[in-house]
């Protein structure tokens, strides 16, 4: 049977230069970093020098670099501790977010009393920036911005920019879940006035379990995480030193190769696209992940013209042929309520209609593209799907 694996989104195969990092890691460099001796003191150099090579990149300083174990403790942390220490009473954020945003700031509001304002969607999945001016003028108080830089279903790439600027021309601080971002685009903290962002390794290639938090320099957070003074005393507890370097070399690797990365993964999704269409000329692609120049490189959400009864059996037919895809985020996999991001963009009879979400890596091909297209195409036209018994 082949096995093609399209759901990047939800997690990447780690390279070999990274997973021989992490195993001369584990073998040679065991050391607890907190300790005084040699052993300790050359895992702890590591680390920070895994730290400063990631500064490096973002344009920010070492310090502002804080290990974690992902991306949902990152945004956890940012937000819970952003009410806490700076005393932010109004969070703007959209009904699209992830939910390591959308079930914290629910919390938020019930535990604390902060208010939650939802900014508008445009039709194709956007912030609509209008709506967030002026949420920006009329709240008062302290206030924080949560929007994702890509979203992980549909891809869509929001103007972090144009909504940055807008955040320090009103005050605001902002915070953007770079999960889908960080490892595949560049970015410049300096030039892009961001107060918070978060990235996971495994999404670029490197180890589950790690991530790093951005927290610009002087913001005033305090620990979430007490105990030891491990990563500067902002989150105690021995670090993961083995992830840590495999994150810096799957973070080195990401970029040092970035543009010719893209540019095959791109081509990728292009060549899918394409093939979809000509498949299925009546399927819809979800949100703004059709558009090359919109969305991330890395994934589509496609709506397939097939029936209601059909699509029940869909992802497991897939999974027959040894395709891996998902019809929203992995978060949800195991959850029969469907995806969120859709629910707010499309209309009831669109949603009866399946969405897949494909996501692409450098480890993909056009051979995969057309087998996956093909296992598609056939089983569109049984109109004997195939039956659990």
């Amino acid at each position: 049977m082949k096995h093609v694996y399209l759901d990047n989104a939800a997690t990447t195969r780690v390279r070999d230069e990274v997973i021989e990092k992490m195993h001369s890691a584990l073998a040679n460099c065991y050391g607890n970093p907190s300790s005084t001796h040699g052993f300790g003191r050359t895992a702890k150099t590591a680390i920070e020098t895994a730290r400063k090579s990631i500064a490096k990149y973002l344009n920010a300083h070492p310090s502002e670099i804080i290990f974690t174990s992902g991306g949902t403790e990152a945004d956890n942390m940012i937000l819970r501790c952003a009410v806490r220490d700076l005393g932010v009473d109004t969070i703007i954020t959209s009904r699209i977010e992830h939910h390591a945003v959308l079930h914290t700031v629910e919390e938020l509001e019930v535990e604390c009393g902060v208010k939650i304002c939802y900014v508008r969607l445009q039709a194709n999945g956007n912030p609509d920036m209008d709506h967030l001016k002026e949420l920006l003028e009329q709240e008062k108080g302290k206030l924080l911005v949560s929007l994702m830089h890509i979203n992980n279903e549909i891809g869509n790439k929001i103007d972090i920019q144009a909504i940055s600027e807008l955040c320090k021309d009103h005050n605001a601080l902002l915070h953007s879940d770079t999960v889908q971002s960080i490892g595949h685009y560049t970015w410049d903290v300096q030039k892009t006035p961001i107060d918070f962002m978060t990235a996971a390794a495994h999404k670029f290639h490197g180890p589950k379990g790690v991530g790093f938090a951005y927290i610009r320099k002087n913001s005033g957070l305090k620990p979430m995480i007490v105990g030891g003074a491990q990563e500067r005393g902002f989150r105690a507890g021995t670090e993961p030193f083995h992830n840590i370097v495999g994150l810096e070399e799957a973070f080195l690797l990401a970029y040092d190769n970035l543009e010719k990365e893209q540019e095959y993964v791109s081509s990728l999704k292009k060549y899918f696209i394409q093939s979809v269409k000509k498949a299925f000329p009546k399927a819809e692609f979800n949100g703004l992940s059709g558009e090359m120049e919109q969305s991330t490189y890395t994934l589509v959400n496609v709506r397939l013209p097939i029936s209601q009864e059909k699509a029940l059996m869909l992802l497991f037919h897939l999974d027959i042929k040894g395709i891996a895809c998902s019809k929203g985020s992995a978060c949800q996999s195991g959850s029969d309520a469907g995806s969120h991001v859709l629910t707010q963009l499309l209309t009831p009879e669109e949603l009866k209609s399946p969405s897949l979400r494909f996501s692409f890596s450098i480890y993909n091909t056009r051979e995969e593209v057309d087998y996956t297209i093909e296992v598609l195409r056939e089983f569109s036209k049984d109109e004997k799907a195939p039956m659990i018994t």
